[in-house]
């Protein structure tokens, strides 16, 4: 996917002794957007504000993919000669022995003057490469990251290379002394790694002005030199993983609360401990009426958060929870002296974790695959965890509409609006999402406009990563799904039925909360015994609940209070 920009001319910043000024470029393809501000000085604005960007710049610059050796050609010979060669082996298995044992002699004595020999080499090629890190930084960057400018905040958004970590810093105009112009929007803000370094000087003895400078939308000729485009090519699975994020913020959640100091503890035991071996989790226990205890494996370090407490229903009985990439939280290290608040929302164990620190007026979130060398778009199909029923174009319509007209808004609110049920609303804001139009603001609970992309994005081709989907289609379309009940189960209700696939025969069961979300399921499928819900439902469980759907609609709406998303005490 080719995403292309039309800068004029290039992000700058004027420093002085007393003063700093960023001027931010933003896409002049896009519609206008503008904003001015000079950051207050009568509180710690400076530093939340410098740390909050810096945090969102090492998640910009990250990649922790394994790049390993492509062994594909050697595993094509193996497997033609695997045989002849094991038939060889017994045969002269003792003398081979023998023989590999003088070798493996000669091998020790060849390491050693290696190591000796090429120690110089070794040492100017890390010279090298540590050098070409720094003189072409920009050429890490993916993409400029994503700056909103709404009513009441500034939003900014990154994505990581590696397609594991999501970074928004939501910064309140309550932050800023004064504001100039503003002009409501999205777009993409010239950014590079000088940029990176002039925020490292901000100082709370200095004037920052901060400034989207809407200069290059007011040029009436498009031949003006100081114009320069960037094309970015981008593998499908990237946008893809940043439509997953907000899926997943809807999703229910545990939600715990942590005092600063708690995430200092797993920071500084991070930095001074490496893994030599699995697991590799962070593990929440949590009990009814007391503190979280949180733990390192493999050493069963545990911290004992004594601060902490449960945000929502409280517990009925103990629930542990593990995640996974837990280094990556040393992206957050830097916000904890200015951090006022830490809340963690937990999915479930494997499942994504979101990080949510708040630094006064400006928060930051950090939102965490469920596995290190997992990304959003293969591994977290969350938006099949949604509710999933049919609403018309015209209600698609109304929803956007009363979004844009607000900015921000719960579900709850736009269903007032417009009149419509709140199901319907967040079917439409889920589609909304999953097209790149809306973001979900996991610390307030509420939607906001944002187009990730100049032009709609090919839903068609983003359709296609989920081929459970696609999978549960055909069962239905070739009458292989057969609903046999639907009951409620206390506050859930409970579907069951069969699912006939080939010679085999599944009896998949799928449990949802009030709001048709996926909270539990089963099935004897390979896929889910590998998966369970890791990876999203399987198809037999998605064929399930699609006939479901039906019976779902006739079903009273939920509450009002049932239906802010992300704050519910139900694990996925």
């Amino acid at each position: 996917m080719r995403f292309r920009y039309k800068y004029y001319g290039s992000t700058s910043v004027d420093d002085s002794t007393s003063a700093q000024a960023f001027h931010l470029v933003p896409d002049a393809l896009r519609p206008p957007t503008a904003f001015d501000g000079v950051l207050r000085r009568d509180s710690h604005a400076h530093l939340a504000f410098r740390e909050a960007l810096s945090a969102l710049h090492e998640v910009v610059v990250s990649d922790l993919r394994y790049r390993g050796r492509d062994t594909s050609a050697y595993k094509a010979w193996l497997a033609q000669n695997e045989q002849a060669m094991l038939t060889d082996y017994m045969a002269t298995a003792e003398e081979v022995r023998a023989q590999s044992a003088v070798l493996q002699s000669e091998l020790k004595q060849l390491r050693e003057r290696k190591s000796a020999l090429l120690a110089p080499f070794y040492a100017a090629r890390q010279k090298y490469f540590n050098w070409l890190y720094t003189a072409n930084k920009d050429a890490w960057f993916v993409l400029d990251p994503v700056i909103s400018v709404h009513p009441e905040r500034l939003l900014f958004e990154a994505f990581s290379q590696d397609e594991s970590t999501y970074c928004a810093v939501s910064v309140r105009h309550d932050v800023f002394e004064r504001t100039g112009e503003m002009a409501f929007g999205t777009t993409n803000i010239d950014y590079s790694s000088s940029l990176y370094d002039e925020f490292q000087k901000i100082r709370d003895y200095k004037a920052t002005r901060l400034q989207v400078d809407p200069a290059g939308f007011t040029v009436t000729s498009g031949d003006d030199p100081a114009f320069r485009e960037e094309k970015i090519d981008l593998p499908d699975s990237w946008v893809r993983g940043f439509l997953q994020v907000s899926s997943a913020m809807t999703l229910p959640a545990t939600v715990l609360e942590l005092h600063p100091m708690d995430l200092h503890n797993l920071c500084a035991a991070l930095r001074q401990r490496k893994e030599r071996a699995g697991p590799r989790s962070l593990r929440f226990e949590l009990t009814p009426g007391g503190p979280a205890r949180l733990v390192l494996e493999p050493w069963e370090q545990v911290f004992t958060a004594r601060r902490s407490a449960l945000v929502g229903e409280p517990l009925t009985e103990p629930r542990t929870i593990r995640v996974w990439g837990r280094r990556r939280l040393l992206t957050l290290e830097r916000l904890i002296a200015v951090a006022t608040r830490v809340r963690v929302h937990l999915l479930g164990t494997g499942m994504p974790s979101f990080w949510v620190v708040e630094l006064g007026d400006i928060t930051v979130t950090l939102g965490l695959s469920g596995w290190t060398s997992n990304d959003w778009s293969a591994a977290g199909r969350f938006d099949l965890l949604q509710p999933r029923h049919t609403v018309s174009d015209p209600t698609k319509l109304a929803v956007a509409t009363a979004l844009q007209r607000d900015w921000m808004a719960s579900s709850a609110s736009v269903a007032s609006q417009t009149g419509l049920s709140v199901r319907d609303v967040d079917a439409a804001l889920g589609l909304w999402v999953q097209a790149g139009r809306a973001v979900f603001d996991l610390p307030s609970g509420r939607y906001a406009w944002r187009e990730l992309a100049r032009d709609p994005l090919p839903l068609d081709d983003l359709r296609f990563a989920s081929p459970e989907e696609a999978d549960a289609l055909a069962l239905i379309q070739g009458g292989k799904a057969q609903l046999r009940s639907l009951a409620p189960q206390g506050a859930r209700l409970v579907i069951e039925g069969e699912v006939r696939q080939g010679t085999q025969r599944y009896t998949p069961q799928v449990v949802l909360n009030a709001d048709h979300q996926f909270v539990d399921g089963q099935c004897g499928c390979n896929f889910f015994r590998q998966n369970r819900l890791r990876r999203g439902p399987c198809a037999h469980m998605l064929a399930l609940r699609q006939l479901a759907q039906p019976r779902l609609a006739e079903r009273p709406a939920p509450s009002v209070a049932s239906a802010t998303p992300g704050t519910s005490m139900e694990a996925a």
